[in-house]
C-alpha cells in the first residue's frame, strides 16, 4: 500500500503546466506501508519475527535492504483482536529481477533501457558500465545472503516474483522480508506456514542468480547446493511447491514457467 503525498496526489489529478504543455506526473510513492502476513499469536512471536528482521538488515542494509520502520497494530475484525506486524518503508524504484526468468546480458539491458529516459541519450557504452555495476552488486549481495544463511542459519525469500528490484543506478534491493525461513542442513524439505518449500526455493534462486548474472560455473562440490539441489531432494521439493500451488488453486508456480 503506498503512501502518497496531498501535493503529489493533487498534480496527478489536475496536471501540471511544464514548458506550456499540461502534464499527469504519476504520483510517486513517499512510503510503502507492508503488513506481515504471518498471523502471530502473541508479541513473543512478533519479537521473535523482528530478530528475524533484524538479521536481514544487519547483513543486507543499507546497499541491498529498502530501509524499513517496524511497528505493531492491535487489530479488532470479527469480534476478535489480532496482532499485526506492520512496516513503513522505503520507496524503491526499479525492475523486478525475477530468478526464474532470464537474467542474460540482453535481457539486463532491457530492465535497463526502460529505467532510463529517451532523453538521457543512453549509449551502448553507458549501457555497458552499467551492467559491470550490476554484476559487481550482484556478487556482494550473492556474498551477503550466502553469510546469513552460514553464519545465522537463515534466508531471506528470493524465490517470490518482486522480492528483488533492480535499480537505475545498478543496485539490487531487497524490498519484501515477509518469509525469513530457518535454514538447515538436513534431509527434511522444511515448509512455511502455508506450506510453501521457501527455504528450497530460495537457494535454488540463489543458485540462478549466482550463474545468470555472474555467468558463473558452480562446483558440484559446494556444500550449501551439493546439499539443497540434490536431485532426489529437487524431487521433494517440486512436490511439496505442485501441492502448494494447488491448495492455492494455482496451477503452475513461478519457476514451472521458466
Amino acid at each position: 500500500m503506498a503512501v502518497l503525498s496531498p501535493e503529489a496526489v493533487e498534480q496527478e489529478k489536475k496536471g501540471v503546466i511544464i514548458d506550456g504543455l499540461k502534464w499527469f506526473p504519476l504520483a510517486k510513492p513517499l512510503k510503502m506501508l507492508r503488513i506481515f502476513r504471518t498471523k502471530f499469536n502473541g508479541l513473543k512471536e512478533v519479537e521473535e519475527e523482528l530478530k528475524r528482521v533484524k538479521i536481514i538488515g544487519k547483513y543486507l542494509a543499507p546497499d541491498h535492504l529498502a530501509r524499513s520502520d517496524e511497528f505493531v497494530v492491535d487489530y479488532r475484525g470479527n469480534s476478535q483482536d489480532e496482532v499485526l506486524l506492520c512496516g513503513l518503508q522505503e520507496y524503491v524504484e526499479g525492475e523486478i529481477l525475477n530468478p526464474w526468468g532470464p537474467l542474460n546480458k540482453k535481457h539486463l539491458i532491457s530492465l535497463w533501457r526502460r529505467m532510463v529516459s529517451d532523453k538521457t541519450g543512453a549509449s551502448n557504452l553507458k549501457a555497458e558500465q552499467w551492467l559491470n555495476v550490476v554484476r559487481k552488486g550482484s556478487e556482494h549481495f550473492i556474498g551477503k545472503v550466502k553469510r546469513i544463511i552460514f553464519e545465522e542459519n537463515h534466508v531471506p525469500d528470493l524465490a517470490g516474483v518482486g522480492n528483488l528490484l533492480i535499480t537505475r543506478s545498478g543496485n539490487i534491493k531487497l524490498v519484501d522480508i515477509n518469509n525469513i525461513s530457518g535454514v538447515f542442513f538436513d534431509k527434511a524439505i522444511h515448509l512455511d506456514d502455508r506450506g510453501y518449500p521457501v527455504c528450497d526455493k530460495s537457494i535454488e534462486a540463489l543458485l540462478l542468480f549466482e550463474k545468470g548474472l555472474l555467468n558463473k560455473s558452480i562446483s558440484d562440490e559446494n556444500h550449501l547446493y551439493k546439499t539443497f539441489l540434490d536431485p532426489d531432494r529437487i524431487m521433494a521439493v517440486k512436490a511439496a511447491e505442485r501441492k502448494f500451488f494447488t491448495s492455492m488453486d494455482t496451477s503452475v508456480s513461478p519457476s514451472e514457467l521458466s
